[in-house]
């Protein structure tokens, strides 16, 4: 068992943080002695669902309603398995936007390095848009779509 302060350093959550959480009632079966809560290894399953559903732009209402599914037992495996195919595919469209993010980040770099040898942005300005070095048109085009 674990005081909410060890969970609190483990996972790098703030103490109030974890007091909202079980305040929601996000862990149900959590024991408490003499006042102090004391963390077992469901507790710790949990948060690390918590924060990985939070992570991927779930409400804490909504991570409550999963917790609630996950309490009424096998008859919400469905519901369950959709939350988590909607928050993938919620995921995979973040991780699409901050790849043409990275991408313009990227040809940003190589265009003032270019600039910078250059002294000015004359001659890759004339590159624009469609006669950059291969690796660099990719970049440009990607952040461009």
């Amino acid at each position: 068992m674990y005081t909410i302060g060890q969970i609190s350093e483990m996972f790098r959550i703030p103490i109030s943080t974890l007091r909202y959480y079980d305040k929601e009632g996000l862990f149900p079966e959590l024991k408490r002695s003499g006042g102090v809560r004391r963390f077992g290894e469901k507790e710790i399953e949990a948060l690390r669902v918590i924060e990985c559903l939070k992570k991927s732009g779930l409400e804490i209402r909504e991570i409550k309603t999963f917790m609630e599914w996950c309490a009424q037992g096998s008859c919400t495996y469905a519901k369950r398995r959709e939350l988590f195919v909607r928050q993938e595919e919620a995921v995979r469209e973040e991780m699409y936007k901050l790849e043409k993010v990275l991408a313009m980040i990227r040809y940003k770099e190589w265009y003032y390095e270019q600039s910078m040898k250059n002294g000015n942005e004359d001659s890759v300005r004339s590159m624009i848009p469609d006669h950059l070095p291969e690796e660099i048109q990719k970049l440009y085009d990607m952040a461009n779509e």
